[in-house]
């Protein structure tokens, strides 16, 4: 099967785009990282958006939309190019393929002629053996521990993994990472994403924080000026760039859902949500995801990590926050705020602050099972509701 073949969609037509979206992410290793609707955006999209595949829906207007395609060809040569359309004529399939197009389909396409189309590319990427793991590690609300937990798990990685670990802060407005883990970075977020066409590993690194622990930070922007500046283009190059650089890349967010939050999460290889045993946690953990699906994007990588538990919840159990989500628990971290308000107030670590606290020993155990994922860790999503679904419905 594919591993991590990256996608840009164009579709002018709404129907049809999401059939194909839905086709394709049903394929393993699939990940769409843009979508467009408009051929004025095809060249801007793949300028900024590091793919391997360019699949477009040539309909209603495959005259007009050929010389645009033989374009973005000529100019990207290592683009894999995809086209389908209604018309079979043979002139018109002709013409695409001499102006770039590598594979055309007839709509419907069959799944096993996709299939074996991404197949090909799978053959020739020439770098995905030395790609990385992207780690997404997302709050459900504010307050959740995703923070404390994204540091401490890159923590944990880099103890684990052959190659480089950096934890990169996607909370552009009120980040905290570098705050958590003491640390005065000199660059950031922003001075990468401010100059996409420079990205080269020498630039990525002067702009990384090397911490105690091993790991390298790349923390939010320093102002919100500087936030509002990261596109959500600029911000999938970075985190590309890194993911070729390192074994692991732990992200603390995304935060927003915006193209750029998506895309990201649409290249994780695991999304973990940050829940409390809260009926306005799960909430916004139900609106999150319903987002996510409704728009087409597939969450089985996406598991919980139950935050805070054994504390009084209200009658609400691990187990029925995970039915009535649909996704399946990875991790359930005990109540220690002590411990957790003493690290992050210190600017220290769980490996220094509390090496013998519970809560230490649950992250690194969250830790070793990513690094080391037994069967039952590799995902049971699209769960049954259960019957505290009703207290979440239509809200």
């Amino acid at each position: 099967m594919a591993k991590n073949i990256k996608f840009i969609v164009m579709s002018a037509l709404e129907e049809s785009a999401l059939e194909l979206r839905a086709q394709l992410l049903g394929i393993e290793g699939v990940k769409i990282l843009a979508e467009v609707d408009d051929s004025a955006l095809l060249g801007p999209a793949v300028a900024q958006f590091p793919v391997d595949v360019l699949m477009v829906h040539l309909d209603p207007n495959p005259d007009g939309l050929l010389p645009i395609l033989a374009d973005v060809a000529k100019s990207n040569p290592d683009l894999t190019i995809f086209a389908c359309s209604a018309s079979t004529e043979g002139p018109l399939i002709l013409k695409a393929m001499r102006l770039g197009v590598k594979e055309f389909f007839p709509v419907p396409i069959e799944d096993g002629q996709l299939t074996e189309a991404i197949a090909k590319v799978e053959v020739t990427k020439i770098d995905s053996a030395t790609s990385g793991k992207l780690v997404t590690v997302m709050g459900a609300s504010g307050g959740s521990g995703a923070t404390m937990i994204a540091a401490n798990l890159a923590a944990e990685l880099a103890k684990l993994a052959s190659g480089g670990v950096t934890l990169a802060d996607l909370d552009y407005r009120f980040g905290q990472v570098a705050t958590v883990l003491d640390i005065a970075p000199t660059y950031t977020l922003a001075d990468l994403c401010g100059s996409p066409e420079a990205l080269e590993p020498a630039v990525i690194e002067r702009a990384l924080t090397l911490h105690e622990t091993g790991m390298h930070v790349l923390a939010r922007p320093q102002s919100f000026t500087e936030a509002d500046t990261i596109t959500g283009a600029s911000c999938m190059g970075v985190v590309s760039s890194l993911l070729q650089m390192n074994e692991y890349v732990v992200t603390d967010g995304p935060t927003r859902f915006d193209i750029g939050g998506t895309s990201v999460l649409s290249l994780s290889d695991t999304n973990f949500m940050v829940v409390q045993l809260l009926v306005p946690s799960v909430r916004n953990a139900m609106r999150i995801l319903e987002t996510l699906r409704s728009k087409g994007h597939n969450t089985e990588n996406t598991m919980l990590v139950c935050n805070r538990v054994g504390r009084d919840a209200g009658h609400l159990t691990v187990q029925q926050v995970s039915e009535t989500l649909g996704i399946k628990v990875f991790a359930t971290l005990p109540d220690d705020w002590p411990t957790v308000s003493s690290s992050m107030n210190l600017g220290e670590p769980l490996a220094v602050n509390a090496p013998k606290s519970r809560l230490y020993a649950s992250i690194v155990d969250m830790a070793r099972r990513l690094h080391d994922p037994a069967p039952e860790d590799k995902g049971d999503s699209e769960q049954k509701k259960g019957f505290i679904g009703r207290i979440f419905a239509n809200t």
